[in-house]
């Protein structure tokens, strides 16, 4: 369950940096940009999700390492297929 919400998590701050690219400049390519300045972000939630994880909740990293993957694969694939489809727009 909680790696649902995590990756639920994902998919609407991923929402929202495409609304700031969106209100930002208006167009396709700044949408673009704030979707790609997502992954990192995204990266660095899920980095800090799996430290709570090993540090917090007991568990090793070999237990943390593949929802980490998991929970930053999702929303990113879907971020990198947004950008693929705005760039074909």
């Amino acid at each position: 369950m909680h790696m649902l919400l995590v990756m639920l998590t994902g998919l609407l701050l991923l929402a929202v940096f495409a609304l700031l690219g969106k209100l930002w400049g208006a167009d396709a390519a700044s949408i673009m940009l704030a979707v790609k300045y997502f992954i990192p972000a995204w990266l660095a939630v899920a980095l800090v999700n799996m430290w709570v994880g090993v540090h917090k909740a007991g568990y090793t990293v070999a237990q943390e390492l593949p929802i980490l993957l998991v929970n930053f694969a999702v929303p990113a694939a879907l971020a990198l297929g947004l950008v693929w489809w705005l760039g074909r727009a």
